[in-house]
Order: structure tokens, then C-alpha cells, then sequence
């Protein structure tokens, strides 16, 4: 078989797998219209003056909402009291990651795995991608993961 023969029947292949996977079941995570996520750890990292990074971890208690998720349209919202913002969506390998970015230069990126634990909640962390010069008190001013849970809700 030459070359050019291998090429297309890899190609083939690849477009019938691509096809067949994306037609099978999604798990709880991909399937969720709603999520109420729960973050009881939080690390925090910075920089000291000589450049070298250092980080803390602590306990916290950070709730996100994630509403109306359309993952054909790769749209959801991000809900915190009465006000909602507007937030992409991506599936990967069964898990959600809801992606906000913001004007200000700074990304929060929340990853649901499709990973199921006790009580039928599943694992998620959440990062926050910013830093400032001088921090803020009560503020993100620098980069923070938080790890925790999230449940579907009706």
C-alpha cells in the first residue's frame, strides 16, 4: 500500500472514531442543566521578592452556581445571588470545564470531572489566573486553585 493510501485510510479511521465517540452516552457531569459547586480547599501562591514562587493552603469556603449549561452551544451562566454572567462551556472526555474570561486580563477556569464520589456528587477544582502588583484584601490579587464538589441540582 503506498503512502498517500495510508494517509487517507488513517484519515478514514479517524473521522469514523471521532463520528462513534461522540455519539456515545454522556456521563452525570456532561448531562448536568445546573451545578452547585463547593470548594473547601484553597492553595494560594505568589512570588517573593527574589522572584522564587511560594504557596499556602488553607481551609475555605467558596459556592459556585453554574446554571442554564448548553453544551452544544457551549454557553453557560455563572450565577451569584440574583445576577448571572454569561461563560463558555467545554466538554472533554466527559468532563466540563467552564472557562471566564475577563476584560481585566484574568481567567478563572473550573473543571467538573465526570468522576462521581459519595452521595453521587462529583470532583471539581477551580483556578483563578491573576496577579497584581499590590494585593488586594479580600480580593484575588494572585493565583489560587480551589478543590472541592459539585452536585447537580433539579
Amino acid at each position: 500500500m503506498s503512502f498517500k493510501l495510508h494517509i487517507a485510510a488513517a484519515i478514514a479511521a479517524a473521522l469514523i472514531l471521532g463520528a462513534s465517540t461522540s455519539a456515545r452516552p454522556q456521563g452525570k457531569a456532561v448531562a448536568a442543566k445546573s451545578l452547585r459547586c463547593t470548594f473547601t480547599l484553597q492553595t494560594t501562591a505568589a512570588w517573593n521578592k527574589d522572584g522564587s514562587p511560594e504557596g499556602s493552603v488553607k481551609a475555605s469556603r467558596l459556592i459556585l452556581r453554574y446554571d442554564t449549561i448548553n453544551t452544544d452551544e457551549g454557553t453557560a451562566e455563572l450565577r451569584n445571588g440574583t445576577v448571572g454572567s454569561g461563560i463558555t462551556v467545554q466538554v472533554s472526555a466527559g468532563n466540563l470545564h467552564f472557562i471566564q474570561s475577563f476584560r481585566s486580563g484574568a481567567l478563572y477556569v473550573t473543571t467538573v470531572f465526570d468522576r462521581e464520589i459519595d452521595g453521587g456528587k462529583l470532583r471539581a477544582v477551580h483556578t483563578r489566573h491573576e496577579h497584581y502588583r499590590v494585593p488586594l484584601e479580600g480580593a484575588t490579587s494572585s493565583p489560587e486553585q480551589y478543590v472541592g464538589v459539585c452536585e447537580v441540582v433539579s
